[in-house]
C-alpha cells in the first residue's frame, strides 16, 4: 500500500485543456489506457525528458515535435513502452501522431507521443489505432480523474492535484497527474508527469519553469536507481486566464506562478515515492554543508541507492553504520570525517565522524519505525545542501518486479 498517499479525485478544469480516454486493451485491464489531452490553439507547451541514451520511439519524436510546432494534443498509451523496437517503433509511434493529426486537421508535428509499459515489444497498432477516435470524440474538461488512472501501470493507485490562486482579481487554476512506482531514478525518474495552468506564459519561459520545477522534483527522487526509457514531463499552459501573459521573470505574476507550480510538482513527484513498489516508508535524505549541490546531490544518491540502507529501513532497523558507510564511499574527494553529523529524524546518531554520546538504539529504532523519516548528514564543509526522497526495500518489491511480465 502506498505511503500516506490518498487518492485525489477533485481536480480544477483548466479551461483551453480537454482530455479524452479509452480502453484499447493493450494489457487486459478494465482501466483506461489511451489519453488524450487536447490543447487550445492559445496554449504553450514545454516538457523534460529521459537522458537514458535507449529513450523509446515517442521520446525522440515528442522531442523533436516540441521544437517544431505549436502542441495541439498528446496522447499516451500504457501498457507498451515502445522503447527497444528500432525502427518499426519509431514509425509506429509517427503513425500514431498521423492518426490524431488526420482526425484533428492539424499537422502531425502538434501531435506528441507517450508510451509506458514493457520494454522491448511493439505495440499492438491493431488495438490502439482503431480506439484513437473514441478518446478524441469524448474529450471533456473534466476528466483528470479518469486521466490519472488512465496513465497507471504498477501504480497501485491514481496520482494527481490541483489548486488555485487569486492574481489581480483572476483565479488562477492548476491541475497536474503523475505515475511511476518502479525504475525511478533520475533522470528523470520511469514516470509520466502532466501539469497544466490555465496561466498565460511564452513558450520559452515555460521550457525553463519545467526544467527549473522538474529538476527540483522528479529529478530528486530514487525508488531503486534505474533510470526509465520512457520518462516525460509536460507542463501546459493555455493561457485562457484573464491576465497579462507571463514573458519574463520580472513580472509580478512569475514568482507567485512558480511558488504555486512547484507545490503541484513536488506533490507530484513525492506521490511516485510514496507508492514505490512494495513501499513502506516514505524517507528524506537531506545532505548540508557542502561545497556544492553537486557533491551533495552524490552523498545524497549513494545512501538512497544503498541496498543495505534500504533494507534497514525496512526492518526499522536503526544500523547507522551503513548510512555513514555510504557517506564514506560516495566519491566525495578531501572528506574530512571528523566534521560529519548524522541525524534521524532530530536524534543525533553520529557526531564529528564517532557515535554521538547521547545516542541510544532505542531512540534511532523508534525513528526508523516511522513510515516516514529523514537521514540528515551534515558535511560541515560548506553551504551547499540538497534533499532526495526514496523508499525502503522489500520483500513485495522483489516480487512485483520478478512477476512483472507474467
Amino acid at each position: 500500500m502506498p505511503v500516506n498517499l490518498s487518492v485525489f479525485e477533485n481536480f480544477n478544469t483548466i479551461e483551453g485543456i480537454k482530455i479524452g480516454f479509452t480502453n484499447a486493451g493493450v494489457k487486459q485491464t478494465k482501466r483506461p489506457d489511451i489519453v488524450v489531452f487536447e490543447l487550445d490553439e492559445t496554449a504553450s507547451t514545454a516538457g523534460i525528458f529521459t537522458e537514458n541514451a535507449f529513450c523509446a520511439a515517442p521520446v525522440q519524436i515528442s522531442k523533436k515535435h516540441l521544437k517544431e510546432a505549436n502542441t495541439r494534443y498528446l496522447i499516451i498509451n500504457t501498457g507498451n513502452a515502445n522503447a527497444g523496437t528500432g525502427k518499426g517503433g519509431y514509425e509506429d509511434a509517427l503513425e500514431i501522431c498521423n492518426a490524431v493529426a488526420k482526425a484533428k486537421g492539424v499537422s502531425v508535428e502538434q501531435v506528441l507521443p507517450f508510451s509506458t509499459g514493457v520494454i522491448g515489444e511493439r505495440l499492438p497498432m491493431g488495438k490502439i489505432l482503431p480506439a484513437i477516435p473514441y478518446a478524441l470524440e469524448n474529450t471533456r474538461g473534466d476528466v483528470w480523474f479518469d486521466a490519472s488512472r488512465g496513465i497507471m501501470t504498477t501504480d497501485t493507485q491514481p496520482k494527481g492535484t490541483s489548486s488555485q490562486f487569486e492574481f489581480e482579481g483572476q483565479t488562477i487554476s492548476i491541475s497536474g497527474i503523475s505515475k511511476g512506482a518502479g525504475m525511478i531514478k533520475p533522470n528523470m525518474a520511469t514516470m509520466l508527469g502532466f501539469i497544466a495552468t490555465d496561466a498565460p506564459v511564452e513558450k520559452e519561459l515555460l521550457q525553463e519553469l519545467c526544467s527549473e520545477l522538474g529538476n527540483k522534483s522528479f529529478n530528486r527522487i530514487s525508488i531503486d536507481g534505474d533510470t526509465s526509457t520512457n520518462d516525460s514531463c509536460m507542463l501546459m499552459a493555455s493561457g485562457t486566464a484573464n491576465v497579462e501573459k507571463l514573458t519574463s521573470k520580472d513580472q509580478p505574476l512569475y514568482q507567485i506562478l512558480k511558488d504555486e507550480l512547484e507545490k503541484v510538482f513536488l506533490y507530484l513527484a513525492h506521490a511516485i515515492v510514496r507508492d514505490g513498489e512494495g513501499a513502506t516508508k516514505f524517507v528524506a535524505i537531506n545532505v548540508q554543508n557542502c561545497e556544492n549541490s553537486k557533491e551533495a546531490l552524490r552523498i545524497a544518491y549513494t545512501i538512497a541507492h544503498s541496498p543495505l540502507v534500504k533494507t534497514a529501513l525496512y526492518a526499522s532497523d536503526a544500523n547507522w553504520g551503513r548510512i555513514l558507510a555510504a557517506v564514506g564511499r560516495s566519491g566525495v574527494r578531501d572528506m574530512d570525517v571528523e566534521k560529519i553529523n548524522l541525524y534521524l529524524d532530530d536524534v543525533c546518531i553520529a557526531e564529528n565522524g564517532a557515535r554521538a554520546p547521547s545516542y541510544t538504539e532505542a531512540a534511532g529504532s523508534a525513528v526508523m519505525a516511522q513510515s516516514e523519516l529523514t537521514i540528515r548528514v551534515d558535511m560541515g564543509r560548506g553551504d551547499a545542501c540538497e534533499t532526495v526522497w526514496t523508499t525502503d526495500l522489500s520483500h513485495d518489491y522483489v516480487t512485483i518486479n520478478a512477476d512483472y511480465r507474467s
